[in-house]
C-alpha cells in the first residue's frame, strides 16, 4: 500500500463523496473502498503523467 498525500480540501470532497455513496444505500465500508480506490487511480495516473512530462 501507499500513501496518497491530500490537501484539506481534497480529504473534504472524499468526505462528501463517501457521504453521498452512503445516502445512495452503499454501506460506509463499500462507500470507502470505492472512494479510495478512485483517489489511487487518480494518484497513479498523476504520477505516470509527471513521469512523461520529465521526459520531454
Amino acid at each position: 500500500m501507499f500513501d496518497i498525500n491530500l490537501t484539506h480540501e481534497q480529504q473534504q470532497k472524499a468526505v462528501e463523496q463517501i457521504q453521498e455513496l452512503m445516502a445512495k444505500g452503499i454501506s460506509s465500508g463499500e462507500a470507502i473502498q470505492i472512494v479510495a480506490k478512485a483517489l489511487r487511480e487518480i494518484h497513479k495516473n498523476d504520477k505516470k503523467n509527471s513521469r512523461k512530462l520529465n521526459f520531454l
